[in-house]
């Protein structure tokens, strides 16, 4: 039994061996080494870039009040249209007591001078019947007696308008009607029922009761490195996505680039704005996050490889190219010029022909017998 068991044991570290043996005889062999092959072509090269900004109307109009008081009525809401001169809100207002005192006075002293006007009108109408005065005269009367009666109607409408904000005379162009300023749509109204509102005048910007804007003409804005600005030309088309709406695409054309930089996060940027077509079936909103692809420079039809097959050496670049021998493939280090590169594929200037093949990155591969 033992001597069984020696020779199982025997065996067992023999069958070790012989494996370990096999094994490393495998690893230690050569492997083949293969490359990938391309074939020069002929394509259009674009270096492009892409810029993140957002689309916003080119003109945003705030519509305020022209007198101050307090919103009664709000016919409008966020994202419905109006057109120019729409009203959009109702405001009553609060008289400035000085106004108001000032205004009272001019009427009771107007009325004072039209009740005196009459009289002398009355006199003069008496004497001018008997013929006891002249036309002249009595014109003269006439035209006083029309003075006064035209300056207390212009109190009265005064009067009205301070305490009021309407006049009898002035309804249809109220100033207490809040109306739109532009045909669009409206954006923002910040103000509610019953908020206090004042007139733009030299001390402050005055109350926003609305922000209007036309958003069948917007426009892209974002920032470009300071190493790119110098390829950029105005008037150069443009692509533009918008994530938010499943990736919409649409042109835009360059309109403007700034010509000062602004400092952020340590690299200079440079402002660009670009006239966005506005597809009719796209949403568009105001302030949506958006996507720029700018071309910065192109080449077409020129002869390309994939510049992964290119061997950059300080300012030289070669290509290996497949030698025409027959067996074991060889590849003969060839110098050649380089141009544009999009990042995947690079122009070839000279150095190479369309009829060759060079090769690319490595493909190792083991072959067992």
């Amino acid at each position: 039994m033992k001597k069984y068991l020696k020779v199982f044991i025997a065996a067992l570290i023999a069958l070790i061996f012989i494996g370990t043996f096999v094994f490393l005889w495998q690893k230690s062999r050569p492997k083949e080494v293969t490359y990938q092959e391309f074939t020069p072509e002929k394509k259009d090269i674009r270096m492009t870039t892409v810029l993140t900004g957002k689309i916003e109307p080119r003109n945003e109009v705030n519509v305020k009040p022209q007198i101050s008081g307090i919103i009664t009525e709000l016919m409008k809401e966020p994202g419905q249209t109006v057109t120019a001169g729409e009203v959009i809100a109702r405001v009553k207002v609060i008289p400035d007591m000085g106004q108001l005192s000032s205004a009272e006075s001019r009427v009771r002293l107007s009325a004072i001078n039209l009740q005196q006007a009459e009289k002398d009108y009355a006199r003069q109408l008496s004497l001018h019947e008997q013929k006891l005065v002249s036309d002249e005269e009595f014109e003269k009367t006439r035209q006083q007696l029309r003075q006064a009666q035209e300056e207390k109607a212009a109190a009265d409408d005064a009067l009205q308008v301070v305490r009021d904000g309407v006049s009898r005379s002035n309804a249809s162009a109220s100033s207490t009607l809040i109306r739109s300023t532009i045909a669009g749509v409206i954006l923002d109204i910040p103000v509610k029922v019953g908020n206090s509102v004042i007139n733009s005048n030299t001390f402050n910007d005055g109350t926003t009761i609305a922000t209007v804007a036309n958003m069948r003409d917007l426009i892209f804005r974002g920032n470009i490195d300071e190493t790119e600005v110098g390829r950029l030309q105005i008037g150069v088309p443009m692509k533009i996505t918008i994530g938010a709406l499943q990736n919409l695409q649409f042109d835009a054309t360059l309109e403007y680039i700034s010509p000062k930089a602004t400092e952020s996060n340590g690299a200079n940027q440079f402002e660009i704005k670009a006239a966005v077509a506005v597809p009719s079936e796209g949403n568009i909103r105001s302030g949506y996050s958006a996507n720029a692809e700018i071309v910065l420079d192109e080449a077409r039809g020129v002869l390309s490889v994939p510049e992964s097959a290119i061997e950059f050496s300080g300012d030289s670049t070669f290509v290996y190219v497949l030698a025409d021998t027959v067996g074991k493939r060889t590849y003969t280090r060839t110098a050649v010029t380089t141009g544009l590169s999009d990042g995947v594929s690079i122009e070839i200037r000279q150095g190479l022909t369309k009829d060759k093949k060079v090769r690319g990155p490595q493909i190792i591969t083991e072959t067992n017998d």
